[in-house]
């Protein structure tokens, strides 16, 4: 049984467990159609029969919508907004209570807001919501330490708190998995203690955090979901800035916003080194949540100052300005970003 194939996959062997399926088990994959081929034994001129495949979809960018959960003022609100096309977020349910400095994860059928602050308490509760149906969230675990202010990273197993205000800053780096309800337990450390952060990035193969608090920071630090270890120093931002937002394509990871800036940083995940200034938001923001699509990096309200209920949006195919394609249903800042 194939569970993925890649494009790249072409003139390779299928085998059922023990023999090879067909004459030679051999198969095309066509790129612009996403279909495979497998030669059928049969036909002459080595003509081939189609095949029902899988194509894998990316790890963290979302093909479908966008989703803020939770901010300031004190809201426990799930708003939802199309990745196909430009408009309104809608509310969809809400947290299991009114959070705002959270940390968002996703997986490919949840979406997941961790940590954060209720007044008067930092918590450590992890909050599920589904994908598949509009719905309110549900507590499935619980942090390592209780924190705010944190990063949020998703591997296709596992969600990442990373640093945050525990109270006072902290280089802790929290895992927690998808497959299974449960609660996080401390992984590594980032290379120094981070708050003001908001927002993460994540390759196929590594977390991200950029900037920081509260000696602002331009570090960028890289650790692997593959083994559980410390983060390390990988570039700098173009500027030290903090509670920004995080975006991710499948090549690189951006910073938007952040100390009431509107630049948007882009760094590459194949090598590590410093970010390039790409862009800039419609306006100056700071504390505004990050969503990624399959072609553009998403920012949601955020505090300018006074509270935001602005979306933007900027493409991962070419370094340019954002625009502002729609309006969360409430104007905050702090809040989780997630997406499928």
């Amino acid at each position: 049984m194939i569970d993925y194939i890649t494009p790249s996959a072409i003139d390779i062997r299928i085998t059922d467990g023990a023999n090879v399926v067909g004459a030679n088990g051999q198969i095309s994959f066509d790129t612009s159609s996403n279909t495979v081929y497998i030669y059928d034994g049969v036909s002459v001129g080595g003509r081939y029969s189609v095949a029902t495949a899988y194509v894998e979809p990316p790890k963290f960018q979302g093909t479908v919508s966008g989703y803020t959960s939770g901010g300031q003022p004190g809201t426990d609100t799930i708003d939802k907004f199309s990745f196909s096309s430009d408009g309104n977020a809608t509310d969809v349910g809400d947290l299991t209570a009114s959070r705002s400095y959270n940390a968002g994860q996703s997986s490919t059928s949840s979406g997941y807001t961790s940590g954060g602050f209720t007044p008067p308490v930092v918590t450590n509760i992890i909050d599920k919501f589904p994908f598949s149906s509009d719905a309110n969230a549900t507590d499935v675990g619980d942090l390592f330490d209780s924190v705010l202010e944190a990063a949020g990273q998703s591997s296709s197993e596992s969600g990442y708190t990373s640093g945050g205000y525990a109270p006072g800053a902290t280089n802790v780096i929290q895992k927690f998995s998808f497959s299974a309800d449960g609660n996080a337990t401390d992984v590594g450390d980032l290379t120094r203690s981070h708050r003001f952060i908001g927002g993460g990035q994540s390759s196929d193969v590594s977390g991200y955090t950029s900037g920081g608090g509260p000696a602002v920071t331009n570090i960028i630090d890289k650790f692997p979901f593959a083994t559980d270890t410390n983060a390390t120093d990988v570039g700098d931002l173009t500027q030290s800035r903090s509670a920004v937002s995080g975006q991710s394509s499948s090549t690189h990871g951006y910073t938007s916003g952040g100390s009431y800036g509107n630049i948007i940083d882009k760094f590459p995940f194949s090598s590590d080194g410093n970010a390039s200034d790409v862009g800039d938001l419609t306006q100056s923001r700071t504390y505004t949540t990050g969503q990624s699509s399959v072609a553009s990096g998403y920012s949601s309200g955020g505090w300018a100052p006074g509270t935001s209920n602005i979306i933007e949006k900027f493409p991962f195919s070419s370094d340019a300005n954002a625009t502002d394609v729609g309006d969360i249903t409430q104007a905050r800042y702090s809040a989780a970003g997630q997406q499928v």
